[in-house]
């Protein structure tokens, strides 16, 4: 499976967790030079598993909060932890 935005593959592996309509990738996978920490929102401060959401940035052109973690989930989300999903911009297939 692969995650990508404006034609650039931006994650891609066979180890993929889905969980609640999303694919998480693990964080070796993804090209982590290519996210960059968004500042977090009331409600993100607010999630019980200590969401982080990244920006994606590809050739100068950010896509907003397109890609997040799990920082410390849950044991209902304990699946995804060290794992980062995407939306938005970005296209998983």
């Amino acid at each position: 499976m692969k995650a990508s935005v404006d034609g650039r593959v931006v994650a891609q592996s066979d180890d993929i967790v889905a969980c609640a309509g999303y694919h998480y990738f693990p964080r070796a996978a993804v090209r982590m030079d290519w996210l960059e920490k968004a500042d977090k929102t009331e409600e993100d401060r607010a999630c019980p598993h200590d969401v982080q959401f990244y920006d994606v940035v590809v050739d100068g052109k950010r896509h907003l909060r397109a890609a997040w973690s799990y920082e410390r989930p849950r044991p209902e989300m304990a699946q995804v932890a060290d794992r980062l999903g995407f939306w938005e911009d970005v296209e998983v297939e």
